[in-house]
């Protein structure tokens, strides 16, 4: 379907808190719908999603929440684990969360009476990012304002420990390099570490600041994006350290970068949030210019659907969604 580029949201959905991070589970989870998972100030919603674009008997979208749990605290960021099942019996959600009392809590939940959540302590600051082991699940890691990367088991023991020059803003976990990290530093370096020796063994630099966030690529190993002051940049890592291509495109900085995961070349950015909006932009590399512009009340957080072209930006008692093309 063709599309104006400042083509207005596609669909949303209502929410009863203020929505600071919204996430699809990156992993299939056996069901036909998609979960997705959004924090507020209170709790963390998980709910299911199915669209239009895979289903022909769907008009438009349909939402519906599975669970609500109660948090206690403001969430900053969720990660899926790929532990998550909607085709077993019982179904079980996994997802841990990442808060501002600087804690992580894993929360284990099979949808009736079972819900558990365990309590990871240990960062002395601000939580910026944290993702699971993308095969087993088995192994959690964050990024934090106090200058290091950890890796926890799910018993909330840290199985590694590493020292950043600058706040970590970013982690990956790729499925196909399962014993590499990824982690980007705000001063503007992206680190890749060897999680059996321990040690850093390739880095990327952005040669401006602040690196606010990056990401590696699913369909293509090779490729990682950032956005740093007001641009975006992008690396082949077989080509060199520094950016093989980089855009300004956020006047008001830039804030978030996430990779499709349906398209190599597809990607999407935020600005900071404004005093009443946020810009969505999103870019294909074959394009001079964002293929799509969108705004949303002061919105927060930026993910991709697992098999569409299609994100989702959280907001003021909403979440937001766009359609793109490939």
């Amino acid at each position: 379907m063709k599309q104006d580029s400042t083509r207005n949201i596609s669909y949303t959905v209502d929410c009863e808190d203020y929505v600071h991070v919204v996430k699809f589970n990156p992993f299939d989870s056996g069901d036909s719908c998609s979960l997705i998972a959004y924090g507020g100030n209170n709790y963390v919603v998980v709910g299911t999603c199915r669209f239009q674009e895979e289903d022909a008997e769907v008009e438009g979208m349909q939402y519906k929440t599975l669970r609500t749990f109660h948090h206690g605290i403001r969430v900053d960021a969720i990660a899926w684990s790929p532990e998550t099942r909607l085709d077993a019996i019982p179904p079980q959600i996994r997802f841990c969360t990442a808060a501002s009392d600087r804690k992580l809590r894993l929360f284990t939940s099979d949808l009736q009476d079972k819900n558990e959540f365990k309590t990871f302590d240990g960062h002395s600051d601000y939580i910026n990012d944290l993702v699971f082991a993308p095969n087993e699940g088995q192994e959690i890691a964050s990024v934090s304002d106090d200058h290091t990367c950890r890796v926890w088991d799910l018993e909330g023991n840290e199985k590694a420990h590493f020292v950043l020059r600058s706040p970590g803003m970013s982690v990956c976990w790729h499925p196909e390099e399962a014993f590499k990290l990824m982690v980007a530093e705000k001063n503007g370096t992206i680190r890749f570490y060897d999680l059996i020796t321990q040690q850093a063994i390739l880095s990327l630099e952005c040669e401006q600041l602040p690196l606010m966030s990056a990401d590696w690529c699913l369909k293509n190993t090779l490729k990682i994006g950032a956005v740093a002051g007001n641009d975006w940049l992008i690396w082949d890592i077989t080509r060199s350290s520094y950016p093989q291509d980089k855009r300004p495109v956020h006047v008001d900085r830039a804030r978030l970068f996430r990779w499709s995961r349906v398209n190599e070349n597809l990607f999407a950015t935020t600005g900071y949030p404004g005093k009443t909006t946020t810009q969505l932009l999103v870019h294909h590399l074959g394009h001079p210019q964002p293929i799509l512009t969108g705004t949303a009340a002061v919105g927060s957080g930026l993910t991709w659907h697992r098999t569409l072209p299609l994100c989702a930006v959280g907001g003021d008692h909403k979440i937001f969604f766009w359609v793109t093309e490939m």
